[in-house]
């Protein structure tokens, strides 16, 4: 018989999340919470945040809570062309209800235009302070298709990120 109370959580946990959707002409490019000027943006039910959608299944992912396609079905209209915020603050909510704190986010966004690196300090600050996190805690990288499959062919656009959650003192 496995014992699920808290005093046999884990002082660490990881999880990770990814995301990809399909790019085309207008819609608009949200990455991390921020538009990113572009002649095509990402379709999807809610705003189609690539990024926050990969965060949101990395923290859930951590806790073992599923996934954001069960918490926030793309068959329910209230989240039609939503703020992908929402869905985060969501996974937050859950991993401090479980005891557990945010020790770090690790975020690589796959794009093979724009460029994002003017953007990727917003982005990381978007993401900090959605995780109440310090700046220094959130890391964002952005890498090529190198023309290679959807996303090298300017088709998607995906992402990829990592959570690193810990337990809070007295929360055991």
């Amino acid at each position: 018989m496995t014992d699920n109370s808290r005093s046999s959580q884990p002082p660490w946990r990881i999880g990770e999340g990814h995301d990809t959707h399909r790019l085309a002409p207008g819609r608009k490019l949200i990455l991390g919470g921020i538009e990113i000027p572009h002649t095509v943006g990402a379709v999807g039910h809610s705003d189609a945040d690539v990024v926050l959608h990969a965060l949101t299944d990395a923290l859930l992912g951590a806790i073992a809570a599923g996934d954001i396609g069960e918490l926030f079905p793309d068959t329910d209209e209230a989240h039609r062309d939503a703020d992908s915020s929402i869905f985060v603050r969501e996974a937050v909510k859950r991993v401090r209800e479980q005891g557990y704190a945010i020790a770090n986010v690790d975020c690589t966004i796959f794009a093979q235009s724009p460029k994002l690196s003017p953007y990727k300090t917003a982005i990381r600050q978007r993401i900090a302070d959605l995780l109440e996190l310090p700046l220094d805690r959130v890391n964002v990288k952005a890498k090529t298709g190198e023309k290679v499959g959807p996303i090298g062919r300017e088709e998607a656009i995906g992402a990829a990120v990592s959570a690193l959650l810990y337990l809070r003192q007295g929360a055991s």
